[in-house]
């Protein structure tokens, strides 16, 4: 928990002193209003007492109460300014954390589980800010204070007032015990109904077209039924410290009243005045010291689950970062060259290689593809060259520069990445296709330029708003083939050294894809294309082709030498096309 204060900076910490302070006078002058009651008291009970005298102690009662009113007021405000502050600072700390963090790392934490950990754990602790700061340091000062003036009243009060303070401390040290161990299964839980809500709202019209409705809203509703049961009991327990709370207060008000009167019964005549008044007084600041006990007891309640939650933050900010970007940002001798060098890989923890001693080069304005059957680690090979991954042996040089001493930013922004699902954002056509930052400007005419070569201009000139046209996030407006064509669409805009289709072209029917090509061809002649695909059609004119198979290269060169000379590739080819159309292919 302590680890996360840090995010409260230098203003928020003033803040926190101007609070400190109003809580104070808060508590003084709700203190002093007893003192004007007994002397109210005292003024009643004495004969020839003045009106006036008891109506003044009667406006400083009311001073006190609006003063105290006053800096209630104040004390709040500075304390939801500094928790406001803190849960918007930790949310963005959480955001930026989660964006640095590789593809690996990321899988350690399902996305549900980040989003909880984003708002609601956040919310945990920010309650525990906004309500602690008042009530950690109102409850302390105000017991304390009050003690300190009911101590010299009586034993006898003191003595039971003492008992009904360990009474009430044993109830909530009993109903911590039982719930504390319960809020860790809470946020387990609500992270799990994240889950199966993304899970349903993605996978909405599988579920639909399978009958699958009961069957998800099942597993739903178990989940649920186990949180709500578990917070059910939780409130349950809680609920009794409200009955405990009275019992407790009403008690110690008779126990009171019921000693204050067997004192005046066996007093002198001069002193029963004197312990009436001193009755009232007691019974008011007993009843200030079991109040401040039972704001320590809501604090003590709201602890235990921001500390879980203050727990999973610190498990996403304190995950190293494993890929750690390099200060390369300099100019580089070669332009737009890929090479890898006897690069080998294996996922963390994992016994066996995914890729192993793959090597090529392929030069500025020449076209690389990779083909083979699912599985063989094409996929994983070109996430290389971005780093998503990082190579366990080998190297991968652009432009002749290792790409971990490359800038972050320098890197990406010498790549057009289009990832093997296309991603749309909730924007416009023109946000989507010059998404980012990328070193330059995209204009509106480069947007038309890039979607007429992406085959997107035919589908964008037909929408109501044409490259206004709002799309949904995920592009669940739009089919699989546009989104495919605006990805590639948003990588021309960007204008890269070089092009990464990571299987980019199978949502596309023959006919556009061919187009696509040719056009992809003329527009990026002076640009490298490495190319992931299953069609030999859309690989079968490339410079060089990589053929892979179980993460081992077993053939390199074009469409014609790979025909003669690997058998994996033929068997490819056969399958998808006759031995007349790669004749004369």
């Amino acid at each position: 928990m302590l680890k996360l204060l840090k995010n409260i900076n230098k203003k928020e910490w003033l803040y926190a002193i101007f609070c400190v302070i109003l809580i104070i006078g808060q508590v003084w002058l709700e203190l002093k209003i007893p003192d004007y009651m007994s002397e109210i008291t005292v003024l009643v009970q004495t004969e020839g007492s003045k009106m006036n005298d008891i109506i003044l102690n009667g406006g400083y009662m009311l001073l006190c109460a609006l003063g105290s009113l006053i800096f209630a007021v104040g004390a709040g405000y500075f304390a939801a300014y500094i928790a406001s502050e803190f849960s918007k600072n930790t949310r963005k700390q959480i955001f930026e954390k989660v964006q640095n963090l590789d593809t690996d790392e990321t899988k350690t934490f399902q996305t549900s589980s980040l989003i909880t950990r984003t708002t609601n754990d956040v919310t945990q602790i920010e309650m525990l800010i906004a309500m602690g700061l008042q009530l950690l340091v109102k409850a302390p000062i105000t017991a304390i204070w009050a003690i300190t003036k009911i101590l010299n009243k009586g034993w006898q009060w003191s003595a039971v007032t003492g008992v009904a303070v360990l009474i009430l401390l044993g109830v909530i040290i009993t109903l911590m015990i039982i719930v504390i161990p319960r809020f860790k299964i809470v946020q387990k839980l609500i992270d799990k109904i994240n889950s199966i809500a993304r899970e349903n709202l993605t996978g909405i019209r599988v579920v639909r077209a399978f009958n699958a409705e009961k069957y998800q809203e099942d597993k739903f509703d178990k989940v649920n039924d186990d949180l709500t049961n578990l917070q059910l009991f939780n409130q349950k327990k809680f609920a009794i410290m409200m009955p405990v709370m009275y019992l407790i207060m009403y008690g110690l008000t008779l126990s009171i009243y019921f000693i204050g009167a067997n004192l005046i019964q066996n007093s002198m005549l001069a002193d029963k005045i004197t312990l009436f008044g001193n009755m009232i007084v007691f019974s008011s600041y007993a009843m200030q010291v079991i109040m401040s006990f039972l704001m320590l007891a809501m604090i003590f309640m709201i602890i235990p689950r921001a500390e879980v939650s203050a727990k999973r933050i610190n498990e996403v900010l304190d995950t190293k970062q494993k890929i750690l970007p390099g200060t390369f940002k300099g100019e580089t001798k070669e332009i737009g060259t890929v090479e890898f060098k006897n690069v080998s890989f294996k996922y963390p923890d994992a016994d066996e290689y995914v890729l192993e001693n793959i090597s090529f080069k392929v030069n500025k304005g020449e076209t690389i593809a990779f083909i083979g059957s699912t599985g063989s680690g094409k996929s994983t090979l070109i996430n290389l060259v971005p780093r998503f991954y990082d190579a366990t042996e080998g190297e991968i040089l652009i432009d002749g520069v290792n790409v971990k001493e490359y800038d972050t930013k320098a890197l990406n922004n010498k790549l057009g990445y289009i990832p093997q699902k296309a991603v749309m954002f909730a924007g416009t056509v023109n946000y989507n296709i010059s998404y980012g930052d990328n070193g330059k400007e995209i204009t509106e005419e480069k947007i038309k330029e890039a979607a007429k070569v992406a085959q997107a201009n035919e589908f964008i000139e037909k929408m109501d708003d044409k490259y206004e046209t709002h799309i949904a996030q995920g592009g669940s407006n739009v089919s699989g083939g546009q989104k495919q064509r605006l990805a590639i669409a948003r990588a021309i805009a960007k204008d890269p050294e070089i092009y990464i289709f990571d299987d980019s072209f199978s949502a596309l029917d023959y006919k556009t894809d061919s187009v696509l090509r040719k056009e992809l061809k003329k527009y990026t002649k002076d640009a490298t294309s490495l190319i992931v695909a299953q069609r030999i059609g859309t690989i079968m004119n490339a410079d060089k082709i990589v053929v892979l198979d179980s993460g081992k290269c077993v053939g390199m060169g074009t469409h014609k030498e790979l025909l003669k000379t690997c058998d994996v590739y033929k068997q490819i080819a056969l399958s998808q096309l006759s031995k007349e159309e790669l004749e004369n292919a």
